[in-house]
């Protein structure tokens, strides 16, 4: 073989070792989404575990408030149902606004704001709050690098063909951002 022949068999090596290291790199970051999209799941999970006994918690002071109660137990089977990042980030949206009208019905209720098991309760719900949305903006960080190496060459050559598709995002949905963008008010 001449050196026109190695010349062809290194450049093809070289071609060959390149689409495999992009390759592994796309295989690489579809895991940390699926690893990140699932502590979500665990985050939203304890959520959902805790709603009942807040729910519990709040029925023995508010009785007659059926119907906040009843929607607070409805939102939260919407999101233990939900499949899917966009789905999900609905779900939750609508399962956070019932949360916060009983929290704004336990404001009605000084009994129950002094009970030491609902502002265990409250205060765990907090927390998870907060690791939730630790947790999602990490999956959403890992969804864009996904998205972004998918999407620049060389891999928006091949990637589509070989199984690797688009990332959804974990957004917030409409009641949320509403939620964000108004300041919360403080009552004395």
């Amino acid at each position: 073989m001449g050196t026109a022949g190695w010349i062809v068999v290194g450049v093809i090596v070289l071609v060959g070792l390149w689409l495999v290291i992009t390759y592994n790199g796309l295989v690489s970051l579809r895991q940390r989404c699926r690893q990140s999209f699932s502590d979500i799941d665990v985050q939203l999970k304890q959520r959902h575990d805790l709603v009942p006994n807040l729910v519990e918690t709040v029925k023995g002071y508010a009785a007659h408030e059926k119907g906040t109660l009843e929607a607070v137990i409805k939102a939260r089977n919407a999101a233990v149902a939900a499949q899917g990042p966009a789905a999900q980030a609905a779900a939750e949206g609508v399962l956070q606004g019932a949360l916060r009208q009983l929290f704004a019905l336990a404001e009605a209720y000084p009994d129950l704001k002094a009970n030491q098991n609902f502002q265990q309760l409250q205060s765990e719900l907090s927390d998870l709050e907060n690791k939730i949305a630790a947790a999602r903006r990490f999956f959403n960080n890992t969804a864009a690098e996904y998205n972004a190496t998918r999407e620049s060459f060389p891999a928006v050559l091949f990637a589509q063909s070989m199984g690797f598709g688009p990332q959804e995002f974990f957004n917030l949905d409409e009641t949320e951002r509403k939620a964000v963008q108004t300041a919360p008010q403080v009552k004395f």
